[in-house]
């Protein structure tokens, strides 16, 4: 039997009947793990369960087993818990970076506005002893500004004899594994090499923020709260990076639905607070996203820069067309009857899949892809939509689509902390810093030899 998304005759994604503990770490005793969780006792160890990650093909070695194992709540309030102890040498800074797309479950879980939700949980974090809490929002503004430049760049070189459209985005962690390890050489060199959100957020947080603050990157514990588990995924694949000495951005990945699943369980005392900026500002800050129907925007606002920028034209609205089904949209630039721009957003697998083949044939007709791995979006995302028995919670999900609509979207070219930024901390928009910083290289890797091999 095979998951839907899988394109080998055999699935290695693990069942959640199989026995999880395969990739777990060495167990800890049953007394510490009980002085670990404290008023958290009845939480269940959060795991990465295959059957929810999309992305598949053998994927996961067994050293990220192990490493995945450690992306849970218990490695989060293990570091809480440590520091409250004495031994000072081991207390860490804890940051945690709030993507845009999980603060609507929180609204919708908890019957809050958007920017209630918000200090509710920014308040929440506190009283457990985060220090400081972020929006990831402008870690988006840098990633879209560069994927903008990029998308010009590829329009003007591109040609019969050096191909270099569609630009594929490359802010899903789902599918950028699935092209890495399943795709290939041929798909890879089309994708877009501005990092992620989650990525230029780590950089952020471990560079940018610890230089201000005067700590090492490895004195910060930095935790993501996303809506996908393919997140704890992207987390490893940062890597240790050299110019974080050695650190990694992101430590961990907690799903909304695992932050939730604390909430609920806490009987703390919570003060509803203002989310942290990086730059200290007292102002608090309206919660804002950017032009994109459930996700980070990029192809509305690659869209819009590339029409003034290659035609001198100016766009307001976007029209979505949807094809062959509602996750296929098509968006044109027409003028004088001649197509100029020809965009398309791609969700869920079987979409993605058909565009890979056309491509492949050479029969894609479009500059640009958005491409995300879960149909609908990341609203839909498999840590916050899902219902106990594993399907999408429909309701949920429409909800939490109205509370995003509803949030005020922001151009990332409007943010002055960006450019504020580009000079401050990257030397200049177009540094050496700005391509080690915010971009990052993909490689082609040939099938996983030590994988799970765990079939259901």
């Amino acid at each position: 039997m095979k998951c839907e998304h899988c394109t080998r005759k055999e699935c290695s994604k693990k069942s959640r009947t199989d026995d999880q503990e395969n990739v777990s770490s060495d167990g800890a005793s049953p007394a510490k793990e009980s002085e670990e969780k404290g008023e958290f006792h009845k939480l269940a160890d959060a795991k990465i369960f295959l059957s929810d990650c999309l992305a598949c093909d053998s994927c996961v070695t067994v050293e990220e087993g192990v490493q995945l194992s450690q992306q849970s709540a218990k490695d989060f309030l293990h570091v809480l818990n440590l520091n409250k102890r004495c031994d000072t040498s081991k207390h860490r800074v804890l940051v945690v970076s709030v993507c845009p797309q999980s603060l609507p479950y929180f609204a919708a879980k908890f019957n809050l506005s958007v920017t209630d939700a918000s200090r509710r949980l920014c308040g929440f974090l506190k009283s457990l002893g985060v220090h400081y809490v972020f929006d990831t929002t402008i870690a988006a503004d840098f990633s879209i500004l560069e994927s903008q430049k990029e998308f010009v760049r590829r329009y003007h070189q591109h040609s019969e004899e050096q191909r270099e459209l569609p630009m594929l985005t490359s802010a899903c962690p789902g599918w950028v594994r699935y092209a890495e390890r399943v795709l290939g050489r041929p798909i890879i060199p089309y994708l877009c090499t501005a990092k992620s959100p989650q990525q230029v957020m780590g950089s952020l947080v471990k560079d940018y923020f610890a230089r201000q603050q005067n700590l090492s990157p490895e004195k910060i514990f930095h935790v993501v709260v996303a809506p996908c588990y393919d997140k704890k995924l992207e987390a490893l694949r940062e890597g240790l990076s050299t110019t974080l000495n050695g650190a990694r951005g992101t430590d961990c990945v907690l799903t909304s639905g695992e932050i939730a699943q604390i909430m609920e369980q806490s009987d703390l005392s919570v003060k509803d607070i203002a989310v942290d900026t990086l730059f200290g500002d007292v102002k608090e800050v309206a919660v804002q996203r950017h032009d994109g129907v459930s996700s980070d925007g990029h192809l509305a606002h690659v869209f819009r820069h590339a029409a003034k920028e290659l035609f001198g034209e100016h766009v307001e609205e976007i029209t979505y067309r949807a094809l062959r089904n509602k996750d296929f949209h098509e968006v044109t630039l027409e003028k004088n009857g001649e197509v100029l721009l020809r965009f398309a957003a791609a969700y869920g697998f079987r979409n993605i899949q058909n565009m890979i083949q056309k491509l492949k044939k050479g029969k894609l007709p479009y500059h640009f892809v958005e491409v995300l791995a879960c149909p609908r979006g990341c609203l839909n995302g498999r840590g916050q939509a899902q219902t106990e028995d594993g399907h999408t919670d429909r309701a949920l999900l429409q909800q939490m689509e109205g509370i995003y609509s509803g949030i005020p979207v922001r151009p990332p070219e409007s943010s002055a902390h960006v450019q504020e930024l580009y000079q401050e901390w990257l030397e200049g928009t177009e540094s050496p810093k700005v391509q080690e910083v915010l971009h990052t290289s993909y490689q082609s890797l040939e099938p996983c030899t030590d994988g799970l091999d765990i079939k259901w």
